[in-house]
């Protein structure tokens, strides 16, 4: 029974733990990198969009919203919303 109730519990420190790597950015495109896949915000950030992303609607001036995850020191977005 301890075992279980163990394991339990690291899965779900587990779980917890991959969601708080998971952050939120706003703001609007400066620039879209297409041969790169990615987007620069007007604060400076850079974004770049995971596969399976699509990119076609980003364009300068739109307004953004998207949650991206660090992978080697890069903003990788996993979904990206543009505001219409």
């Amino acid at each position: 029974m301890r075992t279980v109730v163990g394991l339990a519990l690291a899965l779900v420190l587990a779980l917890s733990a991959t969601g708080a790597w998971a952050e939120d950015v706003a703001g609007k495109i400066q620039s879209v990198d297409v041969a790169d896949r990615a987007f620069v915000l007007e604060d400076g950030s850079k974004i770049w969009l995971a596969e399976g992303v699509p990119m076609d609607n980003l364009k300068e001036g739109a307004s953004v919203k998207a949650s991206y995850e660090e992978r080697d020191g890069k903003k990788v977005a996993t979904s990206v919303e543009v505001a219409e």
